[in-house]
């Protein structure tokens, strides 16, 4: 997952709650032989999959430790971008490619000041924007527009405030949404899934809690 952007609001967050300076994905993205978010790719992948062009790029925003671009290299993709603000994540990305001898071009990097350079046919996010503020992702998400491919879809999932943020990553949850937020800045493109869900949700050494979500999937059509 990708970071905030103001390292100093992140700061003062710590010092009110210097428990949570790290975040407990951080432990688990050392460790190969789990996955911190499952070893599934998630569904609103595997439902556009026989729509996507294998030959075009596909960028994974905050990927984590890249369960979705390995997937997707396995099926036969090969330009994948990936990236994400945790070492740890990419280190291990980079370490399970190489394992099963696939290729993604996989880097540290922060959603706030990337540029895009590419023009891509799939870009997705999942669990991530909402960990930046909401000028900050929907600035991301207009630039994203504009490198997405005539054609080209977006897979984008975020929380929502409609439950408040458990306590695992209250502190850096500065950009929730509100419902529907989301959808309405697709809505000059094709929307063809969208949905507002609350779920429920575990990890380890996090008791179960709610998530409140919004996850679309649109394509591009002019």
């Amino acid at each position: 997952m990708t970071g905030p952007c103001n390292p100093i609001i992140l700061f003062v967050i710590f010092i009110r709650r210097p428990k949570l300076e790290v975040p407990f994905w951080e432990e688990t993205y050392k460790d190969d032989t789990v996955f911190t978010f499952g070893n599934q790719p998630n569904q609103s992948i595997t439902a556009i999959e026989n729509l996507l062009d294998k030959s075009g790029r596909v960028l994974d925003v905050g990927c984590g430790d890249g369960k979705n671009s390995l997937y997707l290299a396995k099926q036969g993709f090969r330009n994948i971008d990936a990236f994400d603000l945790s070492v740890n994540a990419i280190e291990k990305l980079r370490r399970l490619a190489v394992a099963h001898s696939l290729e993604i071009n996989a880097w540290t990097g922060n959603l706030c000041s990337f540029s895009f350079v590419k023009e891509y046919s799939l870009i997705m996010s999942f669990g991530t924007l909402h960990f930046v503020s909401k000028n900050d992702w929907h600035n991301f998400i207009m630039k994203s527009k504009k490198a997405t491919a005539v054609g080209g879809f977006h897979i984008m999932q975020l929380f929502t405030n409609q439950v408040p943020p458990s306590p695992d990553i209250a502190p850096f949850s500065i950009g929730m949404a509100d419902d529907d937020e989301i959808r309405k800045l697709y809505e000059d493109w094709e929307i063809i899934d969208f949905r507002s869900y609350v779920f429920e949700d575990e990890h380890p050494n996090v008791p179960r809690h709610l998530h409140a979500s919004n996850k679309i999937t649109a394509r591009r059509i002019k």
